[in-house]
């Protein structure tokens, strides 16, 4: 069967997100107020073959873990969802 896996990618709360940081600091000169925190990860859609959801989760969870996510620094979420 065949499903998608939307994957997000973040930086861990504890850690300084310099990207962040200097996207939070220039709002201000495009003119956009209010914003206190900016965190800039990664969405990942990856599609793959597998015989169950449970064997899909499986093969993103190794993806993540040895692959897409750095897990010393990011944190990872995804939902799977069946195509067709």
């Amino acid at each position: 069967m065949n499903y998608t896996a939307e994957i997000d990618i973040m930086p861990l709360k504890e850690l300084l997100d310099p990207q962040g940081k200097t996207v939070a600091n220039n709002m201000k000169n495009i003119e956009v107020d209010g914003v206190e925190d900016v965190r800039i990860g990664k969405h990942i859609r990856m599609t793959l073959q597998a015989d169950s959801e449970e064997n899909a989760r499986e093969k993103v969870e190794t993806a993540c873990k040895k692959l897409l996510a750095n897990t010393i620094m990011e944190s990872y979420q995804y939902t799977i969802t069946a195509n067709g």
